[in-house]
């Protein structure tokens, strides 16, 4: 029955059942759950994974990751990058208070009322955010941002910039912008791997606590609430912590091209 799980399909479903195994074995269906259970077997589960295939991949990885684990001195190191098409979402009904016993409720559709793009930075060593809306997400826009760092980053200090491959990020406006100011200093993520970016960290952090569950009935309204957050965010700031080196990182990569052979078709 362990052979049959990890190395065959039934013919009318993607995946195996409980039931459709027991069949299939002439078992029970709680001896099939029992064995699965005992060898870690989820057939109903599904994961996802993404690799990189950009070429410069280990010193990309080397490079970020030495920033992290030993930030140069007499500099900042900032990790940037844009949250776009945030939507200001409206429910159709109002939304049902959360009582004893039961978890607060909400309809499952929605009123749209327009989008805004959170472009931020995180400063690695205090946790600090510099952020700001715009209602698209062009170079233009992230140039402005780029004079909004400019303004709150001490003039004696080097930037270091750590953001990912979006084209926005490599036009000629912003290649010259970067060009005339010699303490800025970028560092390219690894295509595919925006989990390398610590700014992902807080943008899952607003979205989790702010607005998932937010209600909105204009764009004003979403970015206001995006300003408090940062506001009391950077009120008392804690950095994340970063502990993998990247012999860590490329250990884990290697491990698992080694031990994941792909499933043919």
């Amino acid at each position: 029955m362990i052979v049959t799980t990890l190395e065959s399909l039934p013919e009318d479903a993607t995946h195996w059942s409980s039931r459709g195994m027991a069949r299939a074995c002439g078992l029970s269906t709680s001896t099939v759950q029992r064995i699965w259970r005992a060898f870690g077997l989820q057939p109903h589960r599904l994961e996802t994974f993404k690799l990189s295939t950009d070429p410069e991949f280990v010193a990309k990885v080397r490079d970020v990751v030495g920033l992290y684990m030993s930030p140069p001195d007499r500099a900042i190191v900032l990790c940037v990058d844009e949250k776009s098409q945030i939507q200001a979402l409206d429910r159709s009904q109002p939304m049902l208070p959360l009582r004893p016993g039961q978890p607060a409720r909400r309809s499952h559709d929605y009123k749209r009322h327009g989008t805004t793009s959170l472009f931020a930075a995180l400063d690695i060593a205090t946790g600090a955010v510099i952020g700001k809306c715009y209602g698209r997400h062009r170079a233009r826009e992230f140039r402005d941002f780029l004079d909004e760092i400019e303004r709150n980053v001490p003039a004696d200090l080097d930037v270091h910039l750590v953001m990912d491959n979006y084209a926005t990020h490599k036009t000629p406006l912003i290649r010259s912008w970067l060009a005339r100011r010699p303490r800025w200093h970028v560092h390219l993520t690894p295509t595919s791997a925006s989990w390398l970016n610590q700014i992902e960290r807080f943008f899952a952090l607003i979205t989790e606590r702010r607005i998932r569950r937010g209600i909105y009935r204009s764009v004003a309204a979403l970015r206001a609430d995006i300003t408090a957050f940062i506001d009391n965010h950077n009120a008392e700031p804690r950095p994340f912590r970063w502990t993998k080196s990247a012999d860590d990182i490329l250990g884990s990569i290697e491990r698992f091209c080694r031990y994941n052979a792909p499933v043919q078709p």
